[in-house]
């Protein structure tokens, strides 16, 4: 369980990717007073804690309903996250997490917690489809012990989020937009391995489903 955990975290530090909030964070925040940063942080991180535990909770059982199997959406998953690993690693604006117009709406709106900080930033569809590929064959309700382990690991990725949101400013001034950019790059590989790993796991199972 502890070796699953582990994993868990590291992919989903990956795919949140808390450094690469930094630029955003402050820019969106330019100008604006250290208790309004302190809210809009705080906010974000909230709402997106609420968003992925009932994605992790309820997740599985919605693929059910639609009629969606695990190994199908696992593929699309891997996927998903790959084509993020691309942007990573070639540092572009990522259009999986948000378009130009959603960029420009951002800028203009006072209240940056909702959008774009927990959704699409934080709780985005790549943190969205790792927390359906992880929890899904761990139901809460065979295995609560399994869940609350993984959602700890979530918890921790979110505490880290936030305590760089916390020291955004700083933290900017010493590692620069280009640090940044390398940090990402550097995870955005090994993110590209995982999520190759994904689709195998996808398609093994998906084969194995349909065999004799």
């Amino acid at each position: 369980m502890l070796e699953q955990v582990v994993k868990f975290f590291i992919v989903f530090f990956v795919v949140v990717e808390p450094v690469s909030l930094l630029p955003l964070f402050v820019s969106l925040t330019e100008g604006a007073n250290e208790a309004y940063r302190r809210r809009m942080a705080r906010k974000a991180i909230i709402l997106s804690g609420a968003i992925l535990f009932v994605f992790a909770l309820f997740g599985a059982k919605f693929l059910e309903a639609m009629g969606i199997s695990l190994e199908a959406f696992r593929i699309f998953g891997g996927l998903l996250l790959f084509l993020i690993a691309l942007e990573m690693v070639f540092a572009r604006e990522s259009g999986t997490r948000t378009s130009s117009r959603e960029a420009a709406e951002s800028r203009q709106r006072a209240d940056i917690s909702v959008f774009p900080l927990a959704f699409p930033f934080i709780a985005g569809p790549g943190a969205l489809a790792t927390i359906l590929l992880w929890f899904g064959p761990v139901p809460a309700s065979r295995d609560p012990l399994h869940w609350a382990a993984l959602f700890t690991g979530v918890l921790a990725v979110l505490a880290i989020a936030w305590g760089f949101m916390r020291a955004a400013g700083p933290l900017m001034k010493v590692i620069g937009v280009t640090g940044a950019n390398v940090s990402s790059r550097l995870l955005g590989v090994i993110l590209g391995a995982l999520a190759v790993q994904f689709v195998i796991d996808g398609l093994k199972g998906a084969f194995r489903l349909s065999g004799p």
